[in-house]
């Protein structure tokens, strides 16, 4: 009796026993592809709406100008090279000397972000820039020792803090807001005159967390 001819079996193609590891490639790649998409084609909408900070934040970032540039003198008449105090987050306001209560406000939140930071606090200074000549009185130097007081041109100032803005808006950029300064020297983010005390805290809870420098 003749046995039937055996049909060898079937092998997979090299192709289709490729095709696991295709897939696996293309998932492991998904996410470059789309982040440099994003990046590069911000038409195609793939970036976030918004950010998650509460401040805005300054783009292009300015980095901390020279001495010669901005000089400052403490408040009782020694120059002050802002460059020392690079290394530290940099809580910042500006104002008039007579520091009215819009002043005071901002002094207090900057003050009690700080102090809230736990054992990040040595990672920061604040720094209140003074606009005028006029003196500062006894009652605000104690509530707020350990600010740096500096005197500071308000021409000069306002091309650092304000560059490409009006002559209005100059003015209001010297009164109004509150900015940080990263340890690497550059002005990177301003909160809103009306800033709610703990949407700052919380944000600069979020940077001292999240960064490794300073």
């Amino acid at each position: 009796m003749v046995s039937p001819t055996q049909v060898p079996p079937k092998q997979p193609s090299r192709l289709r026993s490729k095709a696991p590891l295709f897939v696996i490639l293309a998932l492991c790649l998904a996410p470059l592809v789309l982040a440099l998409l994003a990046y590069y084609v911000p038409a195609l909408g793939l970036r976030p709406a918004e950010s998650t900070a509460y401040g805005e934040l300054i783009q292009p970032q300015r980095p901390m100008p020279e001495a010669a540039a901005l000089p400052l003198t403490t408040l009782d008449g020694q120059p002050f090279d802002l460059n020392t105090l690079r290394g530290k987050w940099l809580l910042v306001s500006a104002d008039e000397g007579a520091c009215p209560e819009s002043c005071v406000e901002k002094l207090f939140i900057l003050r009690n972000s700080h102090a809230s930071q736990g054992k990040n606090v040595e990672r920061l200074a604040r720094v209140w820039f003074l606009t005028d000549g006029a003196p500062v009185s006894e009652q605000i130097k104690q509530a707020y020792v350990g600010t740096h007081m500096l005197r500071a041109d308000p021409e000069k100032l306002a091309n650092y803090l304000a560059p490409q803005a009006s002559a209005a808006e100059r003015e209001a950029a010297l009164k109004a807001p509150m900015w940080i300064i990263d340890p690497l020297g550059n002005l990177m983010l301003e909160f809103p005159a009306d800033a709610d005390p703990v949407s700052v805290r919380d944000d600069i809870r979020k940077l001292i967390r999240n960064s490794r420098i300073g």
